[in-house]
């Protein structure tokens, strides 16, 4: 033995038996020989290695399909990290719906103030089970503990109320904000309301019907505006005119016994991207198996939890929303004939969304905007503040799940919620400014807040009149397809169907047997399950040098690439066959769409009551411009001075609420809020008129007038020393509080 070992020719394995003593045990090498070849013993180790991972890695997908049974058998299914509280039970609401308020409970150690605002979290119902908003520590839940504000989440149970309509939903919505605003009546304002997904356009219609209950909204991820979109890129648009618009949710819904499954909305997501589908999702299992499981498993928990909508709902959702895109217009009416139009939302809007999401891309969550208004001015006169900002890179889940995008983005709408709610109507773009942290460890961020155009917006991209002629003409096919399908299909269909049938079509879905094949329900995996126990205690994981693993490696890369291939190629099939198809004049004329220089759909016009209360609202305020408080006064002038460049820095409302302290005074956010923007829209309406009344508010050479002097100093320069425009600005300002005629300034903001 002594002298094979020694040689220098490989010795051949005697019998298969070899192997699997290697693969569950005992060393290779002392069956095969130390002195083997180099691309022998790689060979070996790498099939050694391999072999391992596989029994590991369908291991995981047993441990996967048993998590989804145990998930599936509870009531209700989430993911939050959190403890939580029944606050309030949809299921027992006049208009019965399948959502239920929590109260989360705060980890150990966490500071809550009750007088802060509370944040409310609702989840998306897409497909998938709720808790999504609090799948980790760092979440939107988690910045929110630690900003101090008590927190509450609006999920669901898999199973909603068969007679249930979107409309139900809204209404339940509204009553939770109702019972919410109760328990903290003494905070300093209105609950934020964060609507992920799905979920924030629900927050939008219900804040539109409700304005009173909601304080700033935060929607991430959400589509507005269901047509917008770039050529060459966002092909989940074209999918209502490719399947000839909404009878297949129909048609799925009928199959149901009434009943939608939820599986179908997240296979549309899986389809976006085949290679993550198909091969990366699992092969990065597969090849980090050692450490990979519990992220994986994690993830898998939320994304296998289908669950359910009626089938009153997704017919709302596809031919209001998805095909119909009456939403970002002001169409959708209620059952009592109200109108939901954004435009009546009263809190501030925060829209997050990115340019990595093909899921909801920038121009889907922002083009409602320029659906709804002609211009800033516009904005104004309706009194809103909408604040966006655009990730350049974070995909559609990274905007609820990542780590860094919680640390960054929704820390600091939750650290400066108040200042949101404080900024005067108009339009901004959010942008964060990275400073070291103290200790050197995290990064902070400074928030600053900047005026936009709509023109901002128009640059990120969007639909010619060509292509809303084209979306119009795919709702109007819907339109056709639907009747036909409701008049000679449908009766058949729901005739046949039954729950038993429905269970089971559910039951096989692709989605869902994926999951319940390679649980404990199939004997096959209980043998798996026993090998895997082997394997872990005789783990021989392969170096990272093995030219056999930079094999594999390769070869992944170049399945990645031929699905992406794949991808693209299908995706550019798709937009040419949609463009033609719906571009053709003979379709447009034949479903009713006639020529037109004119876009198919019109912004809403302002009522007349709309009108009128601007003009009066106008009139009132110049009346008062030489009344008032020194505060107001102080307001007047800090507004004034910051028009320079019109930005709204975190620092200087740091400041004021410093001063706010040291002075003890029990002015509330609301107070400041409502006089903030009434010097405001004061100093837009007449500035020179506004400025020249400072005097006469605050008090000529007053006590009052030199004790607010240095204090305004102060705020102004919060963040360094005053520009130029700030500083001349300023010495106007002096100028008229010491009673000396100051010249007068140009205005620098339209």
């Amino acid at each position: 033995m002594a002298d094979i070992k020694s040689s220098s020719s490989p010795r051949i394995p005697q019998a298969p038996e070899s192997f699997w003593t290697g693969l569950l045990g005992q060393s290779w090498q002392d069956s095969w020989g130390a002195g083997a070849f180099g691309f022998w013993n790689a060979a070996m180790e790498y099939a050694v290695d391999s072999a391992q991972r596989t029994i590991l890695f369908w291991d995981v997908m047993r441990q996967r399909g048993n998590q989804y049974l145990e998930q599936h058998a509870r009531t209700v299914p989430h993911v939050l990290s959190f403890e939580v509280e029944l606050v309030l039970d949809g299921h027992r609401l006049p208009r019965p719906v399948n959502y239920v308020l929590v109260k989360v409970v705060p980890p150990k150690g966490t500071q809550v103030d009750v007088k802060k605002r509370p944040f409310v979290i609702l989840d998306p119902r897409a497909g998938h089970g709720p808790g999504i908003g609090g799948f980790k520590a760092d979440s939107e839940i988690g910045v929110a503990f630690r900003a101090g504000h008590p927190c509450y989440f609006v999920g669901f149970t898999p199973e909603p109320d068969p007679k249930q309509t979107v409309e139900d939903v809204l209404v339940a919505i509204g009553t939770f904000l109702e019972k919410v605003n109760e328990l903290h009546p003494d905070a300093v304002g209105k609950p934020t309301v964060v609507g992920n997904c799905q979920a924030g356009w629900a927050v939008m219609m219900a804040a539109a019907l409700r304005p009173e209950l909601f304080g700033p909204i935060i929607v991430a991820g959400s589509p507005m505006s269901y047509w917008a979109g770039v050529h060459g890129a966002n092909p989940m648009r074209y999918t209502g005119g490719m399947v000839g618009g909404s009878w297949p949710a129909t048609l799925l819904s009928d199959l149901g016994n009434g009943i939608f499954d939820g599986s179908w909305l997240v296979q549309n997501f899986e389809n976006l991207n085949p290679a993550n589908t198909l091969w990366t999702k699992q092969y990065n299992v597969y090849a980090k198996v050692d450490t990979e499981g519990p992220r994986y498993l994690e993830f898998e928990k939320w994304w296998g939890g289908h669950i359910l909508l009626s089938g009153k709902e997704i017919q709302f959702i596809v031919d209001e929303l998805f095909v119909g895109n009456k939403l970002s217009t002001g169409k959708i009416q209620t059952s009592t004939g109200e109108r939901v139009d954004l435009r009546a939302i009263g809190g501030p809007i925060v829209v997050f969304c990115s340019k990595g999401d093909n899921i909801t891309p920038p121009q889907q969550a922002l083009g409602w905007i320029l659906d709804l208004y002609k211009d800033v001015k516009d904005i104004r006169a309706h009194g809103q503040t909408i604040v966006y900002t655009v990730h350049e890179t974070i995909g559609h889940l990274g905007i609820f799940v990542s780590g860094g995008v919680a640390k960054k983005e929704h820390s600091e709408f939750a650290s400066n919620i108040d200042l949101i709610d404080c900024l005067p109507p108009g339009l901004y773009e959010a942008t964060f400014i990275e400073e070291p942290g103290e200790r050197g460890e995290d990064k902070n961020y400074i928030a600053t807040f900047h005026p936009r155009t709509l023109d901002d917006i128009r640059a990120l991209g969007g639909n010619d009149l060509a292509d809303e002629r084209r979306f119009a003409t795919v709702a109007r096919v819907s339109e056709v397809n639907s009747a036909v399908y409701g008049q000679f299909v449908a009766p058949v269909v729901r005739a046949a169907s039954n729950d038993a049938i429905a269970e089971n079509l559910r039951r096989l879905h692709p989605l869902r047997l994926q999951y319940e094949l390679f649980s404990d329900r199939n004997p096959v995996m209980t043998a798996i399950a026993q090998m895997a126990e082997l394997v872990r205690a005789n783990r021989r994981p392969v170096g990272t040098g093995n030219p056999f693993l930079a094999l594999q490696t390769a070869m992944s890369q170049q399945i990645e690439t031929a699905l992406d291939s794949y991808r693209d190629t299908r995706d550019r099939l798709t937009e040419q066959v949609f463009l033609s198809t719906y571009g053709s004049p003979l379709l447009q004329s034949l479903v009713g769409l006639a020529p037109s220089e004119q876009a198919p759909r019109q912004r809403p016009a302002d009522s007349a009551h709309q009108i009128a209360s601007v003009h009066q609202r106008i009139a009132e305020l110049k009346s008062r411009m030489g009344t008032g408080t020194p505060r107001d006064g102080a307001i007047r002038a800090l507004i004034y001075c910051g028009m320079a460049d019109a930005t709204f820095d975190e620092r200087a409302f740091a400041v004021l609420k410093a001063i706010r302290e040291e002075n003890r005074s029990d002015v509330s956010i609301t107070d400041f809020k409502a006089a903030f923007r009434e010097q405001y829209f004061m100093l837009l309406i007449d500035e020179e008129a506004a400025m020249a009344a400072i005097p006469d508010v605050i008090g000529r050479q007053s006590e009052m007038a030199q004790k607010l002097l240095p204090l305004l100093r102060r705020v102004a320069s919060a963040r360094g020393p005053l520009s130029a425009e700030r500083e001349a600005r300023f010495a106007r300002i002096a100028a008229l509080m010491n009673g000396e005629k100051a010249p007068r300034r140009p205005r620098s903001v339209a």
